[in-house]
């Protein structure tokens, strides 16, 4: 420990050296544009055939809108295929509130052309939606050209599918799924009826967006004669009427909000004929709460993926057409966890069985499994945990497996008859790689990125070592100049023997003086901070170096990346192991890196994060001088059903049950004796901005004094530049103020 000590003090001095070169980073930078870490093509698909690579780029007239393009897979100059304005002669964008929903649960809040889909397997076509209407873009030689299909803006049409052989495609419009061939002038006709504002056909609930991660809500047979479709009934899901208060105005909006404890949107799954419109019921047990998955299997066999409530028992299930035209269940197998199972993408049809991943070994891998039988067959055998598969071809399954405790994400090749998987060409140790495939398996669109070196993506030839660059926004020359090293530390868990990834970045400060730290961590389930990864938080973190700080990252007990018993530290607890973790991290800390200043050390964190900032604030043993909570989880009974029961199980008839009671944050309100800033967007649908309201409550009741900073009309994200930028300036003076001056 003491030798780790003076290398790090060691390394913390060169660091300051070399920093008292770099040039001032300011905020404005940091959020202008174009950004310092330039742009990834998004949303990046291999065209059917292979011929193209597509994706989505921002407008060079406005960053913030977007357009489809596309580059030939062998080489040579991306093109732009259409932007909006071509399409809209000038026109203004419309969005329904349940479009800018749905792109919410998408992370997506930029304009103009925000999806897409290759149309048919010959690579010729590409359908989006667009204002309400839908259109098609078709390759020809002459040059892309663009064809309205649909002439109703005020009726949006919503998850647009087009048929495998591309003829026709199925949409959402007023809750009813609809069909419309592309050949001739045909219109659009139903193919249900009972679509309303509680009923919907072909789209993802509410809980399938935010926590399962199922964005759709249909999906074609591979004949493209029959659609697997799924039926929400929301009527008897809690009616939460939300204030989107902005500026000028407040807008009251109704939204569908299952609570935890409460009632669900029920989900039902139907096989509808395409030709006839006659659907049949894919029967579930009562007991199945979330259709996590759902998809068809080559030989027209439809199957699902379902939990029960408390998402202890995942089961995967096919349904084969009876005589009677009935569809009979079979399970295929069955995942339980006394915790909770994590939901996955891992299915595909393989020669040797279904490929599928397991964390019932305690380390998630990858196995086969006998349709029939359910018998599983071990494939990997890493020594941490596989991330997902990619594809399967001939070579074998090309997956994505973690690496350095979690920290390093590297591709293998794995031989589906068994033995050592293998890293695929430019393995490296400190990087984070990952990949999507075309359906043969045989060429990889491989995003790669390091920390201080932004994400790139390239098209690879699997077997091969050459690999074509696809066009993005190269990074700012600035970039180099302001690039910081992370120091990994050997911090231990409150436990004392676990070992916690974190990364410390050192003070630009005079040698041997002592220096303030802002500690960044997220403290929840499902996701990981610490990697060698590309930090998006990466200038940020410089220009607080630079302020004289020093910068803390750490993964606490439960989060993602590692094997199972790391990743259910949460069970049946919120603010408990993660913050024993950060108290005891934090208090390492100056042992690790003898300039911190141990009574000056803050924290800044958002969402989960936000909740663990607030919730190490109001504790009488908190190791912090001031901390930062943007858009703080405060009292789990108003977060959704599927997300927090996972972890603390139903919160009781009075919402009182004790997981919920001991991380109920407004009844420690009395225990706050240090600055506390809070931040909320007014329009936050994910993390509703009650959640600050009641914690601010609270507070005032209990005659505590704290700052508190709201955006309105933001969302749970605080999107827009001139808003990210008035946080940032707003955070920085809040911890200028408390953890510099007056110390």
């Amino acid at each position: 420990m003491k030798i780790t000590s003076l290398l790090l003090a060691a390394a913390a001095c060169v660091t300051s050296a070399a920093m008292a070169q770099t040039p001032s980073l300011s905020l404005e930078r940091i959020v202008a544009d174009p950004p310092l870490a330039g742009r990834l093509p998004r949303q990046a698909e291999i065209s059917p055939g292979g011929r193209w690579v597509s994706f989505l780029r921002p407008s060079q007239a406005d960053s913030e809108v977007l357009e489809l393009w596309a580059q030939p897979s062998a080489g040579g100059e991306p093109r732009k295929l259409v932007a909006a304005a071509d399409l809209l002669a000038g026109a203004e964008q419309k969005l329904s509130e349940a479009e800018k929903m749905a792109l919410e649960r998408q992370r997506i809040s930029q304009r103009g052309i925000t999806g897409y889909q290759w149309c048919g397997q010959d690579d010729s076509a590409l359908l989006f939606p667009l204002s309400g209407d839908l259109y098609l873009v078709r390759l020809t030689a002459d040059g892309p050209r663009a064809q309205r299909l649909t002439q109703s803006p005020d009726a949006p049409k919503q998850d647009p599918r087009c048929t495998p052989d591309g003829q026709r495609l199925a949409f959402v419009q007023g809750g009813n799924l609809m069909l419309l061939p592309l050949s001739g002038a045909a219109t659009p006709q139903p193919l249900t009826s009972d679509g309303s504002d509680t009923v919907t056909w072909g789209l993802a609930d509410f809980i399938a967006a935010e926590e399962l991660a199922r964005q759709r809500g249909f999906w074609w047979s591979r004949n493209g004669q029959s659609l697997l479709a799924l039926r929400v009934d929301e009527s008897g899901v809690a009616l939460k009427t939300r204030a989107q208060i902005f500026a000028d105005r407040t807008a009251m909006t109704e939204q569908r909000y299952p609570a935890a404890g409460a009632a669900n949107a029920k989900v039902t799954a139907f096989v509808i004929d395409a030709a006839t419109g006659q659907r049949r019921e894919l029967a579930l047990p009562a007991g199945a709460e979330y259709i996590a998955r759902a998809g068809w299997f080559a030989d027209g066999t439809p199957w699902l993926q379902w939990f029960n409530r408390p998402q202890t028992r995942l089961t995967l299930t096919e349904f084969k057409a009876g005589a009677d035209g009935a569809w009979q269940p079979h399970d295929i197998t069955v995942e339980t966890d006394p915790a909770w199972v994590e939901v996955h993408d891992d299915l595909i049809e393989t020669p040797r069985g279904l490929l599928w991943s397991s964390e019932a070994s305690g380390r998630r891998q990858l196995l086969l499994l006998d349709r029939t039988s359910g018998r599983r067959m071990p494939l990997t055998q890493q020594a941490e945990a596989v991330a997902h598969a990619v594809c399967v071809g001939e070579r074998g399954v090309v997956f994505a497996g973690f690496g350095d405790l979690g920290k390093r994400q590297e591709l293998y090749l794995q031989p589906l008859a068994g033995g050592p998987a293998q890293p695929l060409p430019g393995a490296a140790e400190r990087q984070w790689r990952d990949a999507k495939a075309d359906n043969a398996c045989a060429r990889l669109l491989v995003t790669r990125s390091a920390w201080g070196q932004p994400p790139a993506l390239s098209l690879q030839m699997l077997g091969q070592t050459g690999a074509i660059a696809l066009a993005g926004d190269a990074p700012s020359p600035d970039l180099a100049a302001y690039a910081n090293q992370p120091q990994p530390l050997a911090l231990m868990a409150a436990d004392g023997r676990t070992p916690l990834n974190a990364f410390y970045f050192a003070a630009r400060a005079a040698a041997g003086a002592r220096h303030p730290v802002i500690v960044m961590a997220y403290g929840g389930p499902g996701a990981s901070t610490v990697n060698w990864a590309w930090g998006r938080d990466m200038a940020l973190i410089a220009y607080w170096q630079q302020r004289g700080f020093g910068v803390l990252t750490l993964d606490t007990r439960g989060m993602a990346h590692r094997d199972r018993d790391f990743t259910r530290a949460h069970q049946a607890a919120f603010g408990k192991t993660e913050v024993a973790d950060l108290f005891t991290a934090v208090r390492q800390l100056p042992r690790l890196v003898p300039s911190v200043d141990p009574a000056r050390i803050g924290f800044f964190g958002w969402s989960y994060g936000g909740f663990l900032g607030a919730r190490a604030m109001l504790d009488a043993d908190t190791p912090f001088a001031a901390a930062v909570a943007v858009a703080p989880v405060t009292d789990w009974t108003l977060y959704d059903t599927a997300y927090t029961e996972r972890y603390l199980g139903l919160p009781g008839t009075d919402g009182k049950a004790p997981n919920y009671a001991s991380a109920h944050l407004p009844s420690r309100a009395a225990l706050l004796s240090k600055p506390l800033l809070l931040v909320h967007g007014t329009a936050d649908d994910n993390v509703l901005f009650e959640h600050t309201l009641r914690l601010v409550e609270a507070l005032q009741n209990a005659g505590k004094t704290f700052d508190l900073q709201i955006y309105p009309g933001k969302a749970h994200g605080i999107a827009g530049r001139a808003a990210r930028l008035h946080l940032y300036r707003t955070m920085d003076a809040f911890f200028e103020r408390h953890l510099k001056t007056g110390h």
